[in-house]
Order: C-alpha cells, then sequence, then structure tokens
C-alpha cells in the first residue's frame, strides 16, 4: 500500500467496503430492534470482542468510527513522521464509552454508525495522494500509512463486527 500511484484508488475500494459493510449492517437493524432488549455482556473491559452481544458491538462501533477518523485527522496533521496515534483495546475511555452507550437504544446507535461511515467517504475522498501517503505510528501494530489505518482499524474491523453481529443474531 505504499506505491502513491494507486493510493486514490486503494482508499477508494476500502471506502466502497466500508460502505458494503455500512448497508450490511443496516440490514440488521430491523432483527437487532425486534430482539431488545439484548443481555449485557457480564464483562467488558477484560472480554474479548468475539464474546459481545449486540449492545457491545453496537456501542463500539458508535465509538470507534469516530475515533478512528480523529485519529486519521492526528496523522495528517502530526510532524514529523511517523505520527504517534491510536490505541489498545484496553483503553480506558474506549471501554467507558462502550459501557455508558451499550445501553442505548440500537436505533440511535445505527443512525451514528452510518453517519459516521458517511463522514469517512466525505473526508478521504478530499485528501491528495501526498496526504494518503503519510505515515503514523501506532503502539502495537508499528508504523502504516493512511490505507493501511484505514483498513486494519475501520473497514476490516467494521466487516468483521457486521459479521459477528450476524452469528448473535443467528445464535440469539
Amino acid at each position: 500500500m505504499t506505491d502513491t500511484s494507486n493510493l486514490r484508488q486503494v482508499i477508494d475500494g476500502l471506502l466502497d467496503r466500508l460502505d458494503h459493510a455500512g448497508r450490511a449492517l443496516a440490514a440488521l437493524e430491523p432483527a437487532v430492534r425486534a430482539g431488545e432488549p439484548w443481555p449485557l455482556s457480564a464483562s467488558i473491559g477484560v472480554e474479548p470482542e468475539a464474546h459481545w452481544g449486540p449492545p457491545e458491538v453496537l456501542a463500539h462501533l458508535a465509538e470507534m468510527l469516530p475515533f478512528w477518523l480523529g485519529e486519521i485527522e492526528r496523522v495528517l496533521a502530526g510532524s514529523p513522521e511517523p505520527v504517534p496515534f491510536g490505541r489498545v483495546a484496553s483503553n480506558e475511555i474506549r471501554v467507558a464509552v462502550i459501557e455508558r452507550d451499550r445501553t442505548v437504544p440500537a436505533r440511535e446507535l445505527f443512525d451514528r454508525i452510518a453517519t459516521d461511515i458517511a463522514r469517512y467517504r466525505r473526508r478521504l475522498t478530499q485528501l491528495s495522494e501526498a496526504e494518503l501517503s503519510r505515515r503514523g505510528l501506532h503502539p502495537t501494530r508499528g508504523d502504516l500509512a493512511i490505507p493501511a489505518i484505514l483498513e486494519r482499524f475501520v473497514t476490516g474491523h467494521l466487516e468483521d463486527h457486521v459479521e459477528q453481529l450476524r452469528a448473535s443474531l443467528r445464535t440469539g
């Protein structure tokens, strides 16, 4: 992903996947809302995300999308490169926001998620090739350019959680 001649194509492809995942998530909304109120996971601070139910998954998606867009902005604005960015799963603020928002009605969380997905497309299509090649330094993943940040922490992560939510609906 470091070849600047195709960074725009890479970003466009990642945004298309993000949009697709957003539509797939939106398609699950009626089933999620029909199952409310969902039981809350016993612990969200130490257990793997794979054990979360719909309330925790939706709360996490609603908090992680704006967080990572802000981190992309941090990399774009920072100097020198690579710009320190990101967090780890045990981050106290991350856990606190998920804890707080997992009791928000699903309707509201789905709306927040859809709004934030649209924000990614608006912002990232404005970036130049030079901006897309900017690099950040994550505490565990190391040196990553904007497309890799988008793939790892946003697009791929959303896709994984859509599948997780589908599985929860089948077993719940």
